[in-house]
């Protein structure tokens, strides 16, 4: 049985996340924690701070919240109408980031699913900020589905990597499960940098040729300027419908997709994102 979290602030792009999930684990036996974070600053207004004590806007927030939750629930029972799916509420007033682990640990979490807008406006970031921070600080895999993307199956999947550490079944295993139920074929991606060691280049072929059956792979020689380009290029001409990544200190992810990610990159994300966490 798998535990999902599905953070939720009711926008347009959370839900969609939300539909993402009830349609990927279709046919999985799931419990899906559905969690609204509050902060006490998006409440603070005149009429509702000289009202009520600080003790008493917490509860009002708080239940307002649940309430919405529970209704968002409900809506989800009677549109999938999947026996499969539990459904369970959340709502924490707190950091993003700490509620979500939080949540996490209580729970047994095992993937978190949560929606972003991608790049977009003048600034194109790649990732709004809480979904950043749940990148960074999160110990469980995390699914980023783009706003408006709509799920049509799993046929084509691509690993992005840079060979520079060996990877084991442990921090693929999401991966492999998910190649496994979609019968998916695996593209494995190796992003050449700059200064790149070229004696690094296949050190991990023979591992994925052992444990995944239906691999091609893919060599791609680029900087990290161009990067979002070349690998944009190879999901369109390939129709890849997942791209997944290990996220570990300093490596690629980090380097490219977090510590950069204000940086004005002419690139959006219009598939899903699978961002595992490095098993130490």
């Amino acid at each position: 049985m798998k535990t999902i979290l599905l953070p939720t602030d009711f926008s347009d792009n959370s839900l969609n996340a939300i539909d993402y999930a009830m349609k990927m684990f279709k046919n999985q036996t799931c419990n899906f924690y559905i969690m609204n974070v509050q902060r006490v600053g998006s409440y603070i207004s005149d009429d509702l701070m000289m009202a009520n004590p600080t003790g008493v806007v917490y509860d009002t927030v708080v239940e307002a919240a649940k309430v919405s939750v529970d209704k968002l629930i409900a809506k989800l029972v009677k549109t999938y109408k999947n026996e499969k799916h539990e459904f369970f509420s959340l709502v924490d007033y707190d950091n993003f980031t700490d509620a979500i682990n939080q949540a996490v640990i209580n729970n047994d979490v095992n993937l978190i699913i949560m929606g972003t807008k991608g790049a977009s406006g003048l600034s194109k970031k790649l990732f709004g900020s809480n979904t950043v921070k749940v990148l960074q600080h999160c110990e469980v895999p995390v699914l980023v589905i783009p706003d408006e993307y709509e799920f049509t199956g799993l046929q084509d999947v691509a690993f992005t990597t840079s060979f520079q550490s060996l990877y084991n079944m442990q921090e693929l295993r999401l991966l492999d499960e998910i190649i496994a139920k979609n019968s998916s074929k695996l593209s494995v991606l190796h992003v050449v940098l700059e200064n790149s060691d070229p004696k690094e280049l296949f050190r991990d072929v023979d591992f994925f040729n052992e444990h995944f059956e239906d691999v091609s792979y893919k060599m791609i020689e680029t900087n990290v300027q161009d990067i979002f380009d070349a690998i944009q290029g190879y999901i369109t001409n390939n129709n890849i419908k997942l791209i997944a990544m290990i996220n570990k200190k300093h490596s690629f992810l980090e380097t490219v997709f977090v510590e950069h990610q204000a940086e004005t990159f002419a690139f959006n994300i219009n598939i899903p994102l699978l961002v595992l966490p490095k098993r130490e």
